[in-house]
C-alpha cells in the first residue's frame, strides 16, 4: 500500500509502476468538498491516476462510477461521473471496466442523515427487488474483482447495477 498526496500526484508516479490491474473507487461529495473540490477529486484525481497507471504498465483499469453517469447531464454529479468515464476510456487501456452502481448500501463513519434515510428505504425495497435501486458495497467489490478474473466483453465494458449484482454473486 502506498500513501500519495493527490494534490501532487505526479510526484508519486513510482507507486503506479508495475501493476497489471488498477482499481479506482475514489470519490467525495459536493457537501464535503464543495463543487470545485468534488470535480477535482471525482474527475481530475481519477483521470490523473488512470494516466499514471497506464504509463506504469497497467493493462486493465476498473472504475467505479455511478448509475446515470452522463457527460452531458445538467446535474453536476452525473456530469462529472460521465466526464471521468470518457477521460479514463481515452487513456487507452487494453481493457477498461466501468461499474455504474445505483445507491451504495454501506455503513459510514460520518453522519449523512438524508443518505441514511434513503438507505433504510432502499434496503427494504432491496429485500423484494434486490438489484432495482441499490447495491451493497461488498457486492460492488466482489464484482470488481470478478470482472478481472474473467474474459472481457471488448476493450470497454460498462456494467450497470443489475450486472454488478450478478457478477458480485460469483
Amino acid at each position: 500500500q502506498a500513501v500519495v498526496d493527490f494534490e501532487r500526484l505526479g510526484e508519486h508516479a513510482a507507486a503506479f509502476q508495475g501493476h497489471d490491474v488498477g482499481f479506482c473507487c475514489l470519490g467525495t461529495t459536493r457537501a464535503k468538498a464543495g463543487a470545485d473540490g468534488f470535480v477535482r477529486v471525482d474527475r481530475d484525481y481519477v483521470a490523473q491516476a488512470a494516466e499514471l497507471a497506464r504509463a506504469g504498465g497497467c493493462k486493465h483499469f476498473v472504475l467505479q462510477s455511478s448509475r446515470g453517469a452522463n457527460a452531458h447531464s445538467r446535474f453536476l454529479y452525473l456530469r462529472v461521473k460521465g466526464e471521468v468515464e470518457n477521460l479514463v476510456q481515452a487513456v487507452g487501456f487494453d481493457r477498461c471496466t466501468i461499474l455504474r452502481p445505483a445507491v451504495l448500501l454501506c455503513k459510514r463513519q460520518e453522519s449523512r442523515p438524508m443518505e441514511w434515510i434513503v438507505q433504510q428505504i432502499l434496503g427494504a425495497v432491496a429485500r423484494v427487488f434486490p438489484s432495482a435501486h441499490s447495491v451493497p458495497v461488498d457486492t460492488v467489490a466482489r464484482a470488481m474483482v470478478a470482472c478481472v478474473l474473467q474474459p472481457g466483453q471488448g476493450r470497454v465494458e460498462v456494467l450497470e447495477n443489475g450486472a454488478i449484482h450478478e457478477l458480485g454473486k460469483a
